[in-house]
């Protein structure tokens, strides 16, 4: 048997039950808007519970129908909320998995970052994360077949992150996806100011987001340095925040889709 992370929110974050998660995530894709032209290269997806958040993640997701069957691994990049970290953590396991299968990690690709400074492994970390474990789902409905690298990202750099991306950058095939929410707990009409402002700042490849505006700031800096530098187009799919969905409007969790493509990659 693999060395495999089971999952450690299905049944709260999103539903445990294989059929009703297949359906869930289908009949969010399914209302999701249309796709902006051009192959996806990096992805950035909310991560709360589907509930709240999931709508925001089918925006981005849906981008990835036409590549289907191009896209077989995934670089998925997200923040620490349990365990902290300096530097970025890989598990120890060989596979990931959700109530809808088994996802086997890339080897060869970990085998490729192993070696960096920034890199730690630990099975700690992984555990009981969710902001990479919520993806899994959609990449799985969306995706023919792939395989993953899991990034928690903890204390990095910008620069620490984007030496990661550069060696994983591949080609058509590979996807990166940054799993990030946006600013918590604030009153709606001011969480709307701050998370505009915020979208406004990764437009613009501004790679000084604070965690306060983002809870994946570390990752989506690293990102956005890199697609930066790679002349990648940042496109804004779907922006709304906890009280346009499932919760009051006192105090409200931000959600915002974006997608980054090449300059040679439109259809």
């Amino acid at each position: 048997m693999i060395n495999t992370r089971p999952p450690a929110v299905a049944g709260a974050f999103y539903p445990g039950d294989p059929g009703l998660l297949s359906n869930t995530v289908d009949q969010l894709l399914a209302n999701a808007k249309a796709a902006p032209d051009g192959q996806p290269k990096a992805l950035i997806v909310p991560h709360a519970g589907y509930v709240y958040s999931g709508s925001t993640a089918a925006t981005a997701y849906a981008t990835l129908a036409p590549w289907a069957t191009t896209i077989h691994r995934v670089i998925l990049l997200g923040p620490t909320h349990r365990v902290g970290v300096d530097g970025i953590a890989l598990p120890e396991s060989e596979a990931f998995s959700t109530p809808l299968g088994t996802i086997r990690l890339d080897a060869q690709a970990i085998a490729a970052i192993a070696d960096l400074p920034q890199i730690v492994f630990s099975d700690h970390v992984h555990a009981y994360e969710h902001s990479l474990e919520v993806h899994l789902p959609f990449l799985q409905r969306m995706l023919e077949h792939f395989t993953l690298v899991p990034l928690a990202v903890g204390h990095a750099t910008p620069e620490a992150v984007a030496e990661v991306l550069d060696r994983l950058w591949g080609g058509p095939e590979t996807l990166i996806v940054v799993s990030s929410d946006l600013s918590h707990f604030l009153p709606y009409a001011t969480a709307q100011r701050v998370d505009s402002d915020t979208c406004r700042h990764i437009a613009q490849f501004d790679t000084r987001i604070h965690p306060e505006q983002a809870c994946g700031a570390y990752p989506i800096n690293g990102l956005l340095l890199a697609a930066h530098q790679r002349g990648l187009t940042p496109t804004l799919l779907g922006l709304c925040n906890s009280g346009d969905t499932a919760g009051d409007k006192d105090r409200v969790v931000g959600y915002a889709a974006f997608s980054f493509t090449e300059a040679d990659n439109h259809v």
